[in-house]
């Protein structure tokens, strides 16, 4: 959790006020593995925080990688949007 935190942090001040563009740059950086290791779960969570923001290049990345995915991952990558959602 620290490693995300801090991810956002270092993302600039569009991430901390939820910018659905910001949002979507975080999950790009976490699918890729880009200046992060890859993970699907936290891809996800950004994916969705995005979309749900209005960022529909989200809503297509977020439909893409949740096919990658196992319910579980899913399920978890949902429960840490909610968590965010209820910090920001």
């Amino acid at each position: 959790m620290a490693r995300i935190e801090m991810a956002t942090d270092q993302a600039g001040p569009g991430t901390q006020a939820g910018s659905a563009d910001a949002l979507f740059e975080l999950g790009m950086l976490y699918a890729t593995g880009r200046d992060v290791a890859a993970d699907l779960v936290t891809a996800h969570k950004w994916f969705n925080l995005a979309a749900a923001r209005g960022n529909a290049a989200a809503l297509t990345r977020r439909i893409e990688l949740a096919r990658e995915m196992s319910s579980d991952q899913i399920a978890e990558a949902q429960r840490l949007a909610r968590e965010w959602l209820q910090t920001h």
